[in-house]
């Protein structure tokens, strides 16, 4: 097996499967995406394993902390260095002294896997919880949207190479794409997202997400924490994700195709023509 860019992908040898005769033909050469463990540790501690690629981990390692609420900006980390360590990696982060503190107190450690949405919680309470909206943020024109869509299709060239990983990206308010960031796990193909728009100091509503996986509810959370008003997603969402959205004043757009979407408002799908209106 050979790694392609020392991150994204490896290389393997395959041979087309028939259901008649079993492996047969020429040895080919298949793209898959690469699957490692990646630890993350603050204050000196491990927290958390989680089940990544390991490409953006520095971005990865700013927006889990945003979005696992250890830290409620980027100011608060100090520094990040990642490590390669044997068949994984390890990120570490050093926080202010007063977020370190409370990260102490709050004394929670996760293991999870790549598909994992609620790892390493004790009790309902630590469910992810962003702040209520002050206001309402200005709905995203329907023509943006599509030209997002329209843009996330060819802004995805690990996934385009090996067919296996999740990407999500950021547009601006008229879908121009302004950075996508693709992982095994769509949580965190969005963390690396997030916090690639925090390290860079992108207005929260400047723009919107899209997204190519299931629109659960810890990815409206996620959003939410960042502070962005609109998720469009390419499937569909689940009701904790819709329930959720409403609480938190995300507007979700989900089932996304290059001519129509639907429109979840108050828990129902509408079609919404030429995309969302």
């Amino acid at each position: 097996m050979q790694l392609n860019d020392g991150l994204g992908s490896i290389d393997v040898p395959v041979r087309e499967f028939s259901y008649d005769s079993g492996a047969a033909g020429p040895e080919l050469i298949r793209a898959v995406a690469v699957e490692a463990p990646v630890q993350i540790v603050i204050g000196g501690s491990p927290f958390a394993v989680m089940m990544a690629t390991p490409g953006d981990l520095e971005d990865f390692a700013y927006g889990f902390a945003l979005t696992e609420q250890i830290v409620e900006t980027v100011s608060d980390i100090r520094a990040v260095e990642v490590e390669s360590d044997g068949d994984g990696w390890r990120l570490k982060l050093a926080l202010s002294g007063e977020r370190l503190q409370a990260h102490l107190a709050r004394g929670r450690a996760m293991s999870g896997r790549t598909g994992c949405g609620l790892c390493g919680i004790e009790d309902f309470s630590q469910m992810p919880s962003p702040r209520p909206p002050s206001r309402p943020q200005a709905p995203i024109a329907p023509e943006a949207i599509g030209a997002g869509l329209a843009a996330l299709e060819t802004r995805q060239p690990l996934n385009q190479a090996t067919r296996a990983v999740h990407a999500a990206a950021w547009c601006g308010r008229d879908g121009a794409m302004f950075l996508v960031r693709e992982d095994v796990g769509r949580h965190n193909a969005l963390d690396k997202a997030i916090g690639a728009l925090a390290r860079a100091k992108v207005a929260p509503d400047s723009g919107f997400f899209v997204i190519t996986s299931r629109c659960s509810f810890e990815m409206v959370a996620k959003v939410a924490i960042f502070g962005a008003g609109t998720l469009v997603s390419v499937s569909a969402p689940t009701s904790l994700a819709l329930e959720r959205a409403r609480r938190f004043g995300v507007r979700v757009i989900a089932v996304a195709r290059r001519d129509q979407a639907l429109c979840f408002e108050n828990g129902r799908g509408e079609v919404s023509g030429g995309m969302a209106a």
